[in-house]
């Protein structure tokens, strides 16, 4: 797993939680990171993070448009 330090400036009001999950949400939301593995990036169980994923304007159901199109073209 890589680890990564950033300096985040004093008068940026994030915590480090806040910011695990800002990260984890963006992963998850452009497909490199599964549920699970956003989740545990967080430090939140799946549901947990499912639940405030909306927080973060970013959708559960995360399929890309072509994907989807093609799920209902076969359907």
């Amino acid at each position: 797993m890589k680890v990564l330090t950033l300096s985040i400036p004093d008068n940026v009001d994030v915590d480090n939680r806040q910011l695990a999950m800002l990260v984890a949400s963006r992963l998850y939301e452009t497909g490199k990171l599964s549920l699970g593995q956003a989740a545990e990036l967080a430090g939140l169980t799946k549901r947990t993070f499912a639940e405030l994923l909306g927080s973060y304007d970013v959708s559960l159901f995360n399929f890309p448009a072509p994907d989807l199109s093609r799920d209902v073209a076969n359907a």
